[in-house]
């Protein structure tokens, strides 16, 4: 992986979690990384957290990199289109690379996101379940929208839509919330049809079993202690940092045939092992699909999902 010190990024939902892992690792790589969310220093946003987008912004001033914190609600046209004219006036139209990790899950009972049967879609309330797309896809296109054409007119540049999973199935969470993690792999690819001639890749990617601050708060481990939670859950160990996929984004951003990619659905445990990369204490977890043992990128040809594995295609038949 090379150095990022000329890239600048944005990382849209970096206040916690795989937002937050990925600007550090960034970071680490020495960019400059645009840290937005809702929450910052004495104003949480509505779930009510502690973490703050200034925590996250001098973490990746800490690692090296230059962080920049800015309030952003990813819901609102108006905010997300101030936030790119700032930077195309202050980065005097640089823009490398834009990460999209917002989600809607503060929408979702917390039973329903802890892998216990999920209530039907007709009797969870449709508010809510509006609530979910709006937050955790049209925040995705939203931000996409005034993004594109800073990458476009920098002569190329990675979106990164960052979901669960990479497969278009029903995912054991519900309706709601697998239409709005296989929503995010579809507009990445069809993104990705209209921005290839203009040397833009748009990939999504997803972590596997994140130690999230809200997963360990779940266990109720700490990061340091999370190996405590085996004793009952021994799937447990093939959890991952935050950082993990903050080093996939790394990687992705410094491939120079990126746009062999384009399209792809992506896991993080599927590029440690093509990029040859590790979580941060060393380990290889083996990703989204730990459960099978399968480390799978989805691609899309005629049509047709179908993973990379096949062995009747190749990243040439992305289509």
């Amino acid at each position: 992986m090379r150095s990022l010190a000329n890239t600048v990024a944005v990382v849209a939902g970096a206040t916690r979690g795989a937002g937050r892992g990925i600007a550090c690792m960034l970071g680490e790589a020495g960019a400059t990384v645009y840290c937005t969310g809702r929450s910052i220093a004495g104003s949480p946003s509505p779930i009510g957290r502690p973490e703050t987008i200034d925590e996250t912004a001098q973490a990746v001033c800490d690692r090296g990199g230059n962080g920049i914190a800015v309030r952003v609600d990813h819901s609102d046209p108006a905010s997300v289109r101030a936030l790119f004219e700032k930077i195309r006036v202050d980065e005097k139209g640089c823009l490398d690379l834009v990460v999209n990790v917002m989600s809607g899950d503060a929408h979702l009972a917390s039973g329903m996101l802890s892998g216990r049967k999920p209530v039907s879609f007709t009797e969870y309330p449709i508010e809510k379940g509006l609530a979910v797309q709006e937050n955790g896809v049209h925040t995705h296109l939203i931000t996409a929208h005034y993004a594109a054409p800073l990458l476009v007119d920098r002569g190329g540049g990675l979106i990164i839509e960052v979901t669960d999973g990479n497969t278009l199935g029903y995912n054991d969470v519900g309706v709601y919330y697998s239409l709005s993690k296989t929503s995010v792999i579809l507009l990445a690819h069809l993104m990705a049809e209209e921005l290839r001639s203009k040397n833009v890749a748009v990939v999504s990617l997803t972590p596997g079993w994140l130690r999230s601050e809200k997963m360990l708060d779940g266990f109720g481990v700490t990061e340091e202690n999370w190996r405590d939670a085996l004793a009952e859950t021994p799937e447990f160990a093939k959890s991952e940092t935050p950082y993990y996929i903050g080093r996939a984004v790394v990687a992705l951003a410094s491939d120079p045939d990126i746009m062999d990619r384009t399209g792809h659905s992506l896991s993080a445990g599927h590029l440690a092992r093509e990029y040859g990369f590790t979580d941060v204490d060393g380990r290889q977890p083996p990703g989204y699909a730990w459960g099978s043992g399968d480390i799978r990128e989805g691609v899309f040809r005629s049509g047709r999902f179908i993973d990379r594995s096949d062995s009747l295609i190749s990243n040439d038949d992305a289509v």
